[in-house]
């Protein structure tokens, strides 16, 4: 009988983890400090809960991240199977209905007879056995420091996160708003809040001058450019939101026939549409000034918050020199780390790279040889970018067709040639044959 592999952590890149081994016939102890303990960036006892937005981004070929989908969905991805099973309307991306996605991971985990799932926290790396660490970039400050014992100094990083608001469908003044997506792809998803080029630069100059909340040791640097708060885009100059969230091209007005100097998009953040999420608006400004701030956005002049957009660190491994491809500690390989932890970014990267080193896992202790994803898949070309020692300044990580080799032949025209990668990654994937 195999020992059971103990997982630490249950978010997206543990329960992937977990699924995958515990489908292998491996059994699997998982440990989740919730319900006990709570971080500051956490509101449920539910497992893989989304901290930060409902969307895992595009769901099109032409797009990495969507090709990284396809291939875990080939992969048998529980993360993918409730995402596609829960998912709300939001044009060209796979966004989800917050609770009943990790409402169903909860219950898969839960229902699968070889996972044994265990409440509390874990202050210490196990002494033997084997061990997923997935615990994520809001790691408890106890096992965060024994993992930092284990790692040679320089060896442990950070950076600052950031989740946006959220507010009520029916206290948006849709008389000053309207249905679209983008350049009409899609299904009409998102609610338009549009501004005159008065109206933005009053909202420019208050979002630059609020008073942000504490973060101890925050500075503008140390942002991730994926998640910048949008005080801190904004203080970078008067355009440059216009250029980012409050972009308006590809959105016309229906009352006026022409693009808003700029435009605030809300995405469904339930499937009954009752809630709204502030996309692009994560911010750590006070709530107070949040309220007033944000409540200069005409359409949401009298807007319902029902959560405040919050502030948190993030802590991710120096990965390059510390882990190898199939995300194992090099010096300790019975020690294996997934999840944001390891500098992938992203919620479909996270539950990534979960994938690859339970498969991986499997087949080493099922006594097989390694599963060697190759670069021409997004899911190799992530663990390969992580473990990449050349790489000289190491910093989070979206998946991108840029960490993949190029086709070695032209193609006419980006999204042609995109979707010439996706082709390909796809055949190199089947070319593996069973997993």
């Amino acid at each position: 009988m195999t020992e059971p592999v103990t997982i630490l952590g249950a978010g997206l890149a543990g329960c992937e983890a977990a699924w995958q081994l515990a489908n292998r016939g491996i059994p699997v102890t998982l440990w989740e400090m919730k319900p006990e303990k709570m971080t500051p960036a956490h509101h449920s006892p539910l497992l893989g809960e989304l901290v930060c937005s409902n969307s895992l981004r595009s769901d099109q070929l032409e797009n990495a991240v969507g090709l990284l989908k396809e291939e875990l969905r080939r992969l048998n991805s529980l993360i993918l199977r409730c995402a596609d099973t829960h998912r709300v309307a939001a044009g060209g991306a796979l966004a989800v209905d917050r609770m009943a996605f990790s409402q169903a991971i909860t219950e898969a985990i839960q229902g699968h007879p070889n996972i044994t799932l265990r409440s509390g926290e874990v202050t210490a790396l196990p002494a033997q056995g084997q061990v997923i660490v997935a615990t994520g970039p809001l790691t408890a400050d106890a096992l965060a420091e024994d993992i930092a014992q284990k790692f040679p100094a320089g060896g442990y990083l950070h950076f600052y996160d950031a989740a946006a608001p959220l507010v009520t469908f029916e206290s948006i003044d849709m008389d000053s708003a309207w249905f679209a997506s983008r350049y009409d792809k899609g299904t009409a998803d998102y609610i338009n809040c549009p501004l005159t080029q008065e109206e933005y630069l009053a909202f420019w100059r208050e979002l630059c001058a609020a008073k942000e909340a504490p973060v101890h040791g925050f500075e503008d640097k140390n942002v991730f450019e994926g998640c910048m708060p949008v005080e801190v885009m904004a203080r970078r100059g008067e355009q440059t939101l216009c250029y980012g969230p409050l972009k308006p091209r590809g959105l016309r007005d229906p009352k006026t026939g022409q693009e808003p100097f700029a435009v605030v998009q809300l995405r469904r953040d339930n499937a009954v549409g009752t809630i709204y999420n502030l996309v692009g608006f994560q911010t750590h400004l006070t709530w107070p000034e949040q309220k007033r701030v944000f409540s200069m956005i005409p359409a949401l002049r009298h807007a319902e918050f029902l959560r405040y957009g919050v502030m948190h660190r993030n802590t991710y491994l120096d990965s390059p020199r510390l882990l190898d491809r199939y995300y194992r500690v090099k010096a300790e390989p019975r020690i294996v780390f997934a999840g944001q932890i390891t500098g992938v970014e992203g919620y479909v990267e996270s539950t990534a790279s979960g994938c690859l080193a339970a498969l991986e896992l499997a087949r080493r202790l099922e006594g097989k040889p390694s599963i060697d994803f190759p670069r021409e898949t997004a899911i190799g070309a992530l663990a390969l970018y992580i473990s990449d020692e050349t790489v000289a300044h190491f910093q989070p990580m979206n998946v991108n067709f840029g960490i993949m080799p190029p086709l070695g032949y032209r193609v006419k025209g980006k999204r042609n040639k995109n979707a010439a990668l996706s082709q390909r990654a796809l055949e190199c994937l089947a070319g593996l044959g069973e997993l």
